[in-house]
């Protein structure tokens, strides 16, 4: 979970993973055909560069197992779990947050 910008001093958080994005996820491997998959949900660090585009995702072993585009260091498709994310910190010691704000859209928007 995330702390959110408008909630920091009371201390509630926005966690990264839903129960509705949980429902609207396509399991993995259900977009693996498509030319321009749709990206559900994005996640990102405030205090670098770090985005994960999600695209699919599942349980898995006890956690959430994500896979979409990551953009970092190097930007590629690849899986990530949500106790990473939960784990991650930016440069400032900041959490990961989901984009409260974003559409889910084919990658194509995204990339532009």
């Amino acid at each position: 979970m995330v702390r959110s910008p408008q909630n920091t001093n009371q201390g509630e958080c926005i966690p990264l993973l839903t129960k509705k994005l949980r429902a609207q996820l396509p399991k993995l491997y259900e977009q693996e055909g498509s030319s321009d998959p749709t990206v559900y949900a994005k996640f990102f660090t405030p205090d670098s560069g770090g985005t994960w585009y999600v695209t699919e995702g599942q349980e898995d072993d006890g956690n959430f197992r994500f896979f979409g585009y990551v953009v970092g260091f190097e930007s590629e498709w690849g899986y990530f779990v949500l106790s990473e994310l939960q784990a991650v910190r930016g440069k400032l010691g900041l959490p990961i947050e989901r984009d409260l704000y974003f559409t889910p859209c084919p990658f194509s928007t995204v990339q532009q």
